[in-house]
């Protein structure tokens, strides 16, 4: 009678699970709002290095005048295959606070059906079209979980570009390996990052459904180039950011 009795019971949770997976809805089109916010204080400190102390007055009156977070909106668009980055416009950061990490540069179409990535990057006064293979970032997927933009996520711990440390934050309901700016390669959508060290966050604030799905298509405007072409480029730019050329280097690669 026991073996009968939990026999019945287990079918009955079996049920209820499959009834529940055949419920649950999957989405492979829509529209996510973002946030991407900055430790404003953080950023600015790094400009004072010990060939830049001229910077320290003006990293004090920051620190007085200026709220520590810069919040700026950005919107992603996806469908079955690809994924289209948009920043929103913001006002530019005075330029004694200004660095690379404070804005917003990217315009980021992936296509997820070749693996390929189409960037359009504005770094002072100039504008490139990157077109290169998806970003690779070495991720560990763990059991951590929490819900963003009312969507359960899971947490992954990833390492990019070598040695910059990751937490992303990504759900599986939403059928594309793409999220905010060239953080893809997750089994879901991205909804929230975080890279502790570089003081910049991304998290989702609305996700929106869209039938039928969106036709997206890459930016067209700058100066074609890939990936190394845009390093030495920028390297050569910089040449002149003495200490600090690593830190601005670090926010227009990222």
């Amino acid at each position: 009678m026991k073996f009968i009795t939990r026999s019945l019971i287990c079918l009955v949770l079996l049920y209820a699970t499959t009834l529940s997976a055949q419920d649950k809805h999957f989405i492979t089109s829509g529209i996510i709002e973002y946030e991407r916010t900055m430790n404003m204080f953080a950023l600015v400190k790094r400009k004072v290095t010990k060939n830049t102390l001229d910077s320290k007055p003006w990293y004090e009156q920051y620190l007085r005048t200026q709220p520590q977070f810069r919040i700026l909106k950005s919107v992603l668009k996806f469908s079955a295959n690809s994924t289209l980055f948009t920043p929103e416009h913001a006002d530019k950061v005075y330029y004694q606070y200004d660095t690379p990490l404070s804005n917003q540069l990217n315009t980021v179409f992936s296509d997820f059906s070749i693996q390929r990535s189409t960037i359009q990057k504005d770094f002072e006064e100039r504008t490139y079209l990157v077109t290169d293979s998806l970003r690779k970032i070495k991720w560990k997927i763990t059991d951590d979980t929490r819900i963003i933009a009312g969507y359960n996520c899971r947490r992954a711990n990833g390492i990019m570009m070598d040695s910059i440390y990751v937490v992303a934050f990504y759900s599986n309901e939403i059928h594309i390996s793409g999220g905010p700016e060239s953080f893809n390669g997750l089994p879901g959508m991205i909804l929230g990052v975080a890279v502790p060290h570089e003081n910049v966050t991304w998290f989702a604030t609305k996700v929106m459904e869209t039938t039928p799905s969106i036709l997206l298509s890459a930016p067209k405007k700058g100066k074609p180039i890939n990936n190394k072409q845009l390093f030495a480029e920028i390297t050569k730019l910089l040449a002149g950011y003495g200490d600090y050329a690593i830190v601005a280097l670090k926010g227009l690669l990222l």
